[in-house]
């Protein structure tokens, strides 16, 4: 008995579960490890006929990447989710192959700049994790937080700054240095959403204001968030891009509609939507030439329309099985196959096995965001954790969605499988943000859990001893 009360006063980070929970995260970022360099032998084997030479270091540099996440984990997040981290280990990993592939059909050399990228995100999870030791910190900073996503947006319109690249201006050149700042800005306004939501939720919810003889919801807690998004949306369309535009509108009417649970708000979203998407068509060129390629890419494929006509005949070659790793050709005949058309590489290569294997690693990286959501401790904490996710799986949704045609094309990338440091390292930040937000949520559980397994120790030992 007086172990059982000696056991109960130590640190969280000694209890049954929490060992599981660490050990469990080892071994799958063991198996995604084996999984990865197992693909590059064969990627490199049938493109090369030659056994890789820096099979060793490649190994090496991934462990030493896995065990710095692994032991940052144990130290700042020992509660936290176990699967989370090796399946973003994986995606990543994955891409890196399959960047080092495209090199091979190119003659680039990208795959090294990932590399770095990859090491430089690892670095800015480590540091989220170490600065941020609990979620409500970032509620205290809800305007400074705004501000500072008002200021990154801004940055790319700034003369001398901002770059126009695929006629996009989302870039900004400081010497040799290109960064896309709306990628950490989509993290900073997903945290004011969250807090202006759960601090207003009351008011958003129940109705409060009088409209002749009936109550209906007071339309002025609405107004600032409303302006917020406006000026986003507006922003974004100054710089020519429709994808991180679509993706903000879903974040903000997605995390409305938790917040509230109102369908109301659902209905009004899609009149803004169809509203904004005419205007949009209509007066944005780069809108509407891409919305003209998804009606019809056949008609432009010899401009336009040529990467997504290409994308498809690629996932045809590829059918169920793949062509082989190595053994595709859309690898080097897609333009941008790096960036916005990795997935048909891997469709072609990989074949539908292949891509639907990525498709489930997206499911399941979103079902554990979600699930962390559900177990969060404060309401400002699952709102963060689920603007987080649908962040990562509608970026997902809407570059698979617009190869596969279901949806126009938003020059959104892959998360952690596409090439681009800004976006590596920023889903690296968001990641570690649901990592924090996992491990508040689970420290109660394991309590109660360590708890009761030792009432039942307890029992057991009186039993056998008559005691």
């Amino acid at each position: 008995m007086q172990f059982s009360i000696l056991r109960s006063t130590n640190p969280k980070r000694t209890r049954r579960g929490i060992k599981a929970r660490r050990r469990t995260e080892l071994g799958l970022f063991c198996t995604a490890a084996v999984i990865i360099v197992a693909t590059y032998v064969l990627m490199l084997t049938g493109n090369t006929a030659k056994v890789p030479t820096d099979l060793f270091p490649l190994l090496i540099g991934m462990l030493l990447l896995g065990g710095v996440t692994h032991l940052a984990n144990r130290i700042f997040t020992p509660d936290a989710n176990a699967v989370l981290m090796p399946i973003v280990f994986f995606l990543n990993g994955l891409g890196y192959v399959m960047i080092a592939r495209i090199d091979l059909g190119t003659g680039k050399h990208y795959a090294p700049l990932q590399a770095a990228w990859t090491a430089a995100g690892v670095a800015a999870y480590v540091i989220t994790l170490f600065v941020i030791r609990r979620s409500r910190d970032l509620d205290r900073y809800r305007y400074l937080l705004l501000t500072g996503g008002i200021i990154l947006l801004l940055l790319p319109l700034v003369p001398g700054v901002g770059a126009n690249i695929y006629g996009a201006r989302l870039w900004i050149h400081v010497g040799s240095f290109e960064f896309q700042p709306v990628e950490m800005a989509k993290l900073v306004l997903c945290i004011f959403f969250a807090s202006y939501f759960a601090d207003k939720r009351e008011l958003l919810t129940i109705p409060t204001a009088r409209f002749g003889n009936r109550l209906v919801l007071d339309p002025r807690p609405l107004i600032p968030i409303v302006l917020a998004w406006v000026f986003t949306i507006l922003v974004m369309s100054l710089e020519h891009d429709i994808g991180f535009s679509a993706l903000l509108f879903t974040l903000f009417i997605g995390m409305l509609w938790v917040t509230t649970g109102r369908t109301g708000y659902l209905v009004l979203a899609l009149i803004l939507f169809g509203i904004g998407a005419y205007f949009t068509s209509k007066y944005l060129n780069q809108t509407h030439v891409r919305i003209e390629d998804w009606i019809d890419p056949w008609r432009l494929a010899n401009g336009s329309g040529r990467q997504l006509v290409q994308s498809w005949y690629a996932l045809a070659n590829g059918g169920i099985g793949g062509s082989g790793l190595g053994l595709g050709v859309g690898a080097y005949l897609i333009a941008n196959s790096r960036t916005d058309f990795i997935f048909a590489v891997i469709g072609e290569e990989m074949g539908l096995m292949g891509s639907t294997m990525v498709v489930v690693a997206f499911l399941l990286l979103v079902g554990a965001g979600l699930r962390i959501a559900q177990t969060a401790r404060s309401e400002f904490a699952k709102l963060v954790a689920t603007g987080l996710t649908l962040i990562i799986g509608f970026q997902a949704f809407f570059i698979i969605g617009g190869i596969l045609r279901l949806l126009p094309l938003t020059g959104i990338t892959l998360p952690f499988v596409s090439y681009g440091g800004s976006a590596l390292i920023a889903n690296y930040v968001l990641v570690a943000l649901l990592m924090r937000v996992s491990d508040e949520g689970s420290a109660g559980a394991d309590a109660a859990e360590q708890s009761n397994y030792e009432e039942e120790r307890d029992r057991r030992h009186r039993l056998l001893t008559g005691g």
